[in-house]
């Protein structure tokens, strides 16, 4: 069994298609990727994976083993970037991630702290979701980042801002009208539901339809928040953001406050605490305490 087995068995099961999985991930042919998981399901024993009129799923045996090959893969991955990161030359790095858009509020106060850490460290930027941002943690490819808290063991988080969701609709849709938007003005089939990359923004939005006893459409999902707003232009429907969405909001759109009792989500910093940077705790230290 070698590794690639394992890489395109992880890939078939989290796009849940193989032709998704052969494109967006492996950037190989679909019938080579196909002979792959046959050979690792052969050398198995077991079935891994069935295909149905949705795509494909995961049999118990493909369940069970997917437990066992994420590890893998991302203890080698670290273990890569590990061997890579000491064999670089002496100047040190520290790798910065942020959900995409938080780096204009957060960016020059993160690179402020660390610059009086270490004048000449290099700072890695990059702009991520946030399942992306967890991930890399996990990996070793980041040292910290701005983002939601994840539930994936092994990270750690420290709050540093609490933001509340705001409806966002076309600037002359009806409900701008408003002072406030209510759940129930939203639980319209107009409505884009913008959590496809966003599972702690879908949690926080589905307990608010709940509290409010409405329902939000989900047959539209936004992969980012780019990309909601783009929707909301170009189908005149609404959706909820968080309000830092305000600074990104094209002129056609705008934003209204929601009803109370208003929604919020925690922006936090989250990092490995096995990571062994000797600037990661001044980092966490440095950064003002969370706001609510």
């Amino acid at each position: 069994m070698e590794l690639r087995h394992l890489r395109y068995f992880v890939a078939v099961a989290e796009e849940g298609s193989f032709s998704l999985a052969a494109e967006r991930r492996l950037h190989t042919a679909q019938p080579s990727l196909s002979r792959q998981i046959r050979d690792l399901e052969a050398e198995v024993g077991a079935a891994l994976l069935t295909r149905t009129q949705k795509g494909v799923e995961l049999t118990a045996a493909g369940r069970a083993f997917l437990d066992y090959a994420r590890p893998v893969l991302l203890q080698v991955e670290a273990a890569v970037a590990a061997a890579r990161k000491a064999a670089m030359p002496a100047r040190p790095s520290f790798g910065l991630g942020f959900l995409t858009g938080h780096e204009i509020n957060w960016l020059a106060r993160a690179l402020q702290v660390l610059r009086q850490i270490a004048p000449d460290l290099e700072v890695l930027v990059s702009s991520l979701t946030s399942p992306e941002l967890s991930d890399a943690l996990k990996r070793g490819r980041l040292d910290a980042a701005f983002m939601r808290a994840e539930k994936n063991a092994g990270l750690s988080f420290r709050p540093v801002a609490r933001e509340k969701l705001v409806a966002v609709l076309p600037a002359d849709h009806a409900l701008a009208e408003r002072h406030t938007v209510s759940a129930s003005d939203l639980a319209t089939p107009g409505f884009i539901m913008p959590t496809r990359t966003a599972p702690a923004l879908r949690a926080v939005i589905d307990d608010y339809a709940k509290a409010a006893k409405v329902e939000f459409a989900d047959d539209v999902q936004a992969e980012n928040v780019s990309m909601a707003l783009s929707l909301v232009v170009s189908t005149g429907g609404t959706t909820i953001l968080p309000e830092y969405a305000l600074q990104l909001l094209p002129a056609a759109v705008v934003a209204r406050p929601l009803a109370e009792p208003v929604p919020t989500i925690d922006l936090v910093v989250g990092y490995d605490p096995a990571n062994p940077s000797p600037y990661l705790k001044r980092f966490l230290g440095g950064l003002p305490p969370g706001r609510s």
